[in-house]
């Protein structure tokens, strides 16, 4: 048994899509258009401003054909409703844009930034093996101080068993020995905090600050990440390895139309508390980062524009003072 279904192929109307074959070309003229965008800005306003729409065109069209990935494959509610509510959201920053809205240059911007930063560790097997790797060793010992001990697995197999869905052959793999079968949980790159990491990495890149705030920025934000994933891992690994969250089996299996009831510790654990609690460890990250980094509220205020059609003045709500997108210097800035 492994926790991860890796298999990324859906049938839809009885034929078979891949969302992954159609997503990564998507995701290269994504990050070209944007990117190409940021270098026009300051040159060609007007063709930046062309270049940009089109690449949140692209974008609506990169989440939309993950949603059966996130949905389907996956079984992730929180991934699949964030892929299906990002489709809307990138056509409505393209129109807005279009439409003169100039503070979405800057999302625009560190969503690009985001995409320099995450890319190579899709695109370069020794830089995804290395992040792989390292997170599984660091796990592996965080695990041995809860008092548990799987086996960490280099390749496909172990014991002559098939681990038939491992995604690579690194030693990314726990191994957990049952009387029934074992159960194997894989660190994958989407296990390795990278994602999170360079949103806000592209985030804080992207807006206009001094270099001294925006490294100390970085220094704050990516190591505690880093490290709250870590304990994310072992949560995840010792619970479903253990067998610990064998809970409301019948309901939990016919949520995610699961066909063995062991899998159900690991979509607690992962799909239900983990992804949650994800999402308001980012949350309150972004509310200490705003404190740290105040011109990131530009982005804040897009993304909440986005969502809610209001617009919000997060500057004065928290009461702090940040540069404009000129680069102007900031009142009060040490």
């Amino acid at each position: 048994m492994d926790s991860a279904v890796l298999q990324s192929s859906v049938t839809l109307g009885g034929a078979t899509f891949d969302p992954l074959v159609w997503s990564e070309p998507l995701m290269w003229l994504v990050l070209a258009a944007f990117l190409g965008s940021a270098m026009l800005h300051r040159v060609d306003e007007a063709w930046a401003r062309r270049i940009a729409v089109g690449g949140w065109v692209l974008f609506a069209a990169f989440w939309l054909v993950l949603i059966p990935h996130f949905a389907l494959t996956q079984k992730s509610l929180i991934e699949g409703v964030g892929s299906l509510a990002a489709v809307p959201l990138s056509m409505y920053a393209g129109y807005l844009l279009w439409n003169g809205r100039d503070s979405l240059f800057v999302l625009t911007r560190a969503v690009g930034l985001m995409g320099v930063v995450y890319v190579p560790f899709i695109a370069v097997d020794p830089l995804r093996q290395w992040i792989v790797e390292l997170v599984t060793d660091q796990t592996a010992y965080l695990i041995s101080l809860v008092g548990a001990d799987p086996i960490v697995v280099e390749g496909f197999s172990h014991n002559g068993i098939e681990i038939a869905t491992k995604e690579y052959p690194y030693e990314s793999t726990f191994w957990f020995d049952h009387e029934e079968g074992p159960i194997t949980y894989n660190i994958l790159l989407a296990c390795t905090g990278m994602g999170s990491m360079s949103i806000f990495a592209g985030g804080i890149l992207a807006v206009s600050a001094p270099w001294r705030r925006k490294l100390r920025a970085l220094a704050v934000t990516i190591p505690v990440i880093y490290v709250l994933n870590l304990f994310r891992n072992v949560f995840i690994a010792v619970s479903f390895g253990q067998q610990r969250m064998q809970w409301f089996e019948g309901l939990v299996m016919s949520l995610f139309g699961l066909s063995d009831p062991r899998m159900v510790s690991y979509y607690i654990a992962d799909r239900i508390l983990a992804q949650t609690g994800s999402v308001v460890v980012l949350v309150v990250i972004t509310w200490l980062l705003v404190r740290e980094l105040p011109e990131i509220t530009v982005l804040v205020e897009d993304l909440l524009f986005l969502v809610t059609g209001t617009e919000y003045d997060l500057q004065s709500a928290f009461d702090t003072d940040a540069e404009g997108e000129d680069g102007s210097a900031v009142a009060g800035d040490d």
